[in-house]
Formats: C-alpha cells, structure tokens, sequence
C-alpha cells in the first residue's frame, strides 16, 4: 500500500495538472482519419543522432500552446528519415534505401523534407488533407516561430 501511495505521489508530481499531450500519427493513421474527418497533416522529419530534432522534441513540442494547435488542428506525425520499415501512404509504399553500412534514409523522408536539392534535418512538412505539400521548413524552430507558421497555414 505504501509504495502504490509512493508511487501516485510522485507520479502527480512530476505530472503537472493540465498536462496536454502531443497527439501522434503513423502515415496510414493520419490518412484514414483524413477521409472521415479532413485536416492537414504535419510531418516532423527527424533522425535519431540529430540534435535540433531533439531539442524540438524537448521545447517546442512540449509547449502547451503548440500542442493543443497541432491536436485541434492538424494530424502530427514523427517520422524518423532512417526508418527501415516500408510505409504505405497515398496508395504507394515507400521502403528505406541503404547508401553504406548502417546508413541510409526511406523514401518517403526523401519525399517530403527533400528541400533545394537537400534533405536535412529537421525538416517540418505541411500537406493539405490531399496530401499536396503546402509548406516546408529546414531547421530547428522555436515555440514563438511554429506558432507563426501554423498561424498563417491555418490562414490559407
């Protein structure tokens, strides 16, 4: 008894009240909620060794603010470029391509953060609810210039 009232403690603690929560999608999610209840997608292309994804991750996503405009809002999916498992999304499957040992990125990063000949990371993409690319930017954004960006797109 001792250690589940320990535990409720700490756990109350450490999770502030009104804790909101990043909403996530995988690409085949995102695009069957889609066809019931339309909404942009946003894709946060990322890799594991990146540190301005992560700090992303850290910041500007755990920003109550940004949350709660991407959950209303928009389908937020994470997608790792180094995924090696095959996607399918947009009638198409998309699979890793290995360019060394250990190394390589999916196809469908390609796709979507491939920007000025470039993919680098991260890369946040916006499509429309047909999955045409409205809006691409490389680069580590803070909570004050996402909220700007989403503000305009959600404008348009």
């Amino acid at each position: 008894m001792k250690k589940v009232v320990l535990f409720l403690v700490f756990f109350f603690w450490v999770i502030p009240p009104g804790f909101a929560q990043l909403k996530t999608y995988t690409f085949e999610e995102a695009e069957l909620l889609s066809k019931q209840h339309p909404k942009p997608y946003f894709v946060f292309v990322h890799t594991s060794w990146c540190k301005y994804c992560k700090m992303m991750e850290k910041t500007t996503f755990q920003n109550p603010e940004v949350i709660s405009i991407l959950n209303d809002n928009f389908y937020f999916i994470s997608f790792d470029a180094e995924n090696q498992n095959p996607v399918r999304f947009r009638e198409h499957t998309f699979y890793f391509h290995p360019t060394g040992t250990n190394t390589g990125y999916h196809e469908l990063a390609y796709q979507l953060a491939m920007v000025n000949g470039q993919l680098s990371f991260p890369t946040i993409t916006l499509l429309n609810p047909e999955t045409e690319i409205l809006y691409q930017h490389v680069n580590f954004l803070n909570v004050k210039s996402l909220k700007v960006i989403l503000s305009q797109v959600m404008r348009n």
